[in-house]
């Protein structure tokens, strides 16, 4: 190989983000394996890359014994001193054993070499860029549909949307453009494996916090969400400044703002609501739309009772007891859902008692 050859692999490292001196190396103990099999030997060699030149020079190392029993790794005594005086039992010696035609192998091996770091040093960064961007959210187009797996483009990397990830009765075809959340990164030989979300309640939180820049300046805080993937979220929102809105701000303009959020999602309802610090307050707020009488809360237990009017009871609980299962997830509290008549008719809170109309 000769100087310009070595410029440019030097050149070609630095490009790629690979230190000269590791490329080096690599190609060198390659040099090894391609002398050893192509010249069918034993022994026991190294290899050395000048630099600057690109020479080679390929060296037999033989330990120096009293009496030889393999002449391909060992050398007598008196064999080694009549090479230098100054070697001793137990001492190494090198003899050089390149080859007249190994430049070209070594060419060869050394392309070989480059192309296989070049690729490692490339899935190596997108590796550190994706894995850095876990619980963010991205966007990219599908690219093909396996075994109910999607595939989704990213650029320089492809992501799996696994079926159990993927928003119920969601379609997907190839060439559209979608939204989701990097659930986790993983290494592997072919490369980053990047593994992502539709049904994650990190990705409402994350368009939430592209859609609203109130959110994104850290004005309005997001508390809590809550999902049933395709069907209804709740997102619990508290503002750091007492002059702007947190609901406001999501829901935007005529809207606007939350509905671009519920397109993205196909059509999944969405309610906000607001944080409060005061629990009875904070679920009365989590039972939204539906109206509030009273909440009475068990502290110790983490329990709550509300009492809705009659004619809201199936608001609050919601269809098949949705709306009360979100603002539950939300909050953090069971929730027993009862309305005034049957409060008249059985007054006392019991925290132990039966949520018959929350799971």
């Amino acid at each position: 190989m000769n100087a310009e050859f070595m410029q440019a692999f030097e050149q070609l490292g630095r490009e790629k983000g690979i230190a000269p001196e590791i490329l080096f190396d690599a190609i060198e103990a390659a040099l090894i394996s391609a002398y050893k099999r192509n010249f069918g030997s034993a022994q026991n060699v190294r290899v050395s890359l000048e630099r600057t030149t690109g020479e080679i020079h390929v060296y037999a190392r033989k330990n120096v014994v009293q009496d030889v029993s393999d002449t391909r790794l060992e050398l007598s005594l008196s064999e080694a001193k009549a090479i230098d005086p100054r070697y001793e039992l137990d001492d190494v010696v090198e003899l050089e054993v390149t080859p007249k035609n190994f430049g070209r192998i070594a060419a060869q091996t050394a392309k070989q070499v480059v192309v296989q770091r070049i690729r490692e040093a490339e899935r190596g960064m997108i590796y550190e860029e994706f894995s850095n961007r876990e619980s963010d959210i991205v966007t990219g187009i599908v690219q093909r549909i396996e075994q109910k797996n999607v595939f989704i483009d990213l650029g320089k990397a492809e992501a799996i949307l696994a079926p159990s990830e993927q928003i119920p009765d969601e379609t997907y075809k190839h060439g559209d453009r979608l939204k989701s959340y990097i659930v986790e990164v993983k290494k592997t030989t072919k490369g980053p494996q990047i593994l992502v979300s539709r049904t994650h309640p990190g990705l409402l939180k994350r368009l939430f916090e592209l859609e609203v820049p109130e959110i994104h300046d850290g004005v309005v805080e997001i508390k809590s969400v809550a999902r049933e993937p395709g069907l209804r979220s709740k997102i619990a929102v508290y503002s750091r400044d007492e002059t702007v809105d947190p609901v406001g701000s999501c829901v935007g303009h005529k809207g606007m703002r939350v509905q671009t959020i519920v397109n993205e999602l196909k059509g999944e309802k969405i309610d906000i609501v607001k944080w409060n610090a005061d629990p009875a307050k904070y679920i009365a707020n989590a039972l939204s739309p539906a109206k509030v009488v009273s909440v009475e809360v068990q502290e110790t237990e983490k329990m709550s009772r509300v009492v809705v009017p009659d004619y809201q009871l199936s608001l609050a609980i919601g269809k098949e007891g949705q709306n009360a299962r979100l603002a539950a997830k939300l909050t953090g509290w069971k929730i027993d859902i009862k309305s005034e008549s049957q409060v008249t008719q059985s007054p006392a809170f019991s925290p132990s008692a039966a949520l018959e109309e929350l799971v």
